[in-house]
């Protein structure tokens, strides 16, 4: 009986660190000057109008943004891909969603999502993240698996 709290007592704990808050943003993160979230869209225009979406044309906030929700509520599961989430910049993983439009892997993250290799609960079992934080996440991830 001992062991099966104890299970359950690290998992919650464990459930309610992926769900933390944002903290909030310094002005150096609101306005990132770094050139490792800069995206050259040259290489990018058919792969982009092919996809009718403008997806990959980040300015520096929207990756800052992205990245911020992405390590505050998502990193938890899709850094180490438990319950088979997609990790970011990994192509594999990336396989059959890369080529969606940012809607539709948005809808299925604000949503939840039951797939073949695991499941994503809606807005990451954060219910207090906005559509824009989840779509700037998701932006982010894709734009690292680019």
């Amino acid at each position: 009986m001992k062991s099966t709290a104890g299970i359950f007592l690290v998992s919650l704990l464990f459930l309610g660190a992926c769900a933390q808050q944002p903290a909030p943003q310094t002005e150096a993160q609101q306005n990132p000057q770094t050139p490792a979230h800069q995206e050259s869209t040259e290489n990018e225009g058919s792969s982009a109008a092919t996809r009718g979406s403008d997806d990959t044309n980040l300015s520096d906030a929207e990756v800052a943004a992205g990245e911020e929700v992405y390590e505050t509520n998502c990193a938890g599961c899709h850094d180490s891909g438990t319950g088979g989430a997609p990790r970011p910049g990994n192509k594999e993983d990336w396989k059959a969603l890369i080529d969606q439009p940012i809607e539709v892997l948005t809808k299925r993250s604000m949503e939840g999502f039951d797939g073949k290799k695991g499941t994503m609960p809606p807005k990451g079992g954060n219910d207090a993240l906005t559509e824009k934080e989840v779509t700037n996440a998701v932006k982010y991830m894709v734009f690292k698996t680019r």
